[in-house]
């Protein structure tokens, strides 16, 4: 039951999502909007009062309930960061907004954004480590809690991991290459259908006819 919990608490939060940034963008009702965003929290209270109960009514803690506490903690640590990103994206697709900025190839700039990154992987999974702990202490020595200390030290790897990565960057600054990366399938997907390839203004298509 808890991994269909976490399935659907996922399937949940790119609905809401999806509806929110439908309603602020194409259906013109930004305060509907933020109202649906703002029940995405809720998945993670359900999916953390559901796994309470599971252990309290005798479960034995097993990696199922491990899971349950990670994807909370990357829910709260990377859920805003998410949300921020879409809602940009969207803004430059259909409401004429800013191209949203891409990571900053070298420099300076591409080391602060590996440890910002780094930061909210570590954010998120310092909340996992905490939870998981709460767990450990709530079922106490009634059963093995082997299992969800496995998953904290998993957590412990993502965070070395991504500190390794924003040091190396930090030690060995990628150089900023001259010429323009090539767009990526992303950036491709969402641009505005006037800025893409083949898109002519009537000046242009003048032109072609002559």
């Amino acid at each position: 039951m808890i991994v269909t919990l976490i399935i659907a608490c996922e399937v949940g939060f790119w609905v809401l999502l999806a509806a929110g940034l439908a309603l602020r963008y194409l259906a013109k009702m930004p305060r509907t909007s933020v109202a649906v965003l703002l029940c995405e929290p809720l998945l993670e209270v359900v999916l953390l009062v559901v796994t309470a109960v599971d252990l309290k009514n005798g479960a034995q803690p097993d990696w199922k309930h491990g899971l349950a506490a990670v994807y909370i903690g990357f829910s709260a640590g990377m859920g805003h960061h998410m949300v921020t990103r879409a809602d940009a994206w969207v803004a430059y697709r259909f409401a004429g907004g800013p191209r949203p900025a891409k990571a900053p190839r070298g420099g300076s700039a591409r080391t602060a954004y590996e440890w910002k990154t780094a930061g909210r992987f570590t954010v998120a999974s310092l909340i996992a480590i905490a939870l998981l702990q709460a767990a450990i202490w709530y079922v106490g020595g009634d059963g093995s809690t082997d299992s969800l200390r496995m998953w904290q030290q998993k957590m412990l790897y993502v965070i070395g991991i991504n500190v390794i990565i924003a040091l190396s960057y930090t030690l060995f600054p990628k150089k900023v290459a001259e010429a323009e990366a090539k767009p990526s399938v992303l950036d491709r997907l969402l641009k505005p259908a006037s800025d893409r390839p083949g898109a002519h203004t009537g000046e242009g298509r003048t032109l072609t006819r002559r």
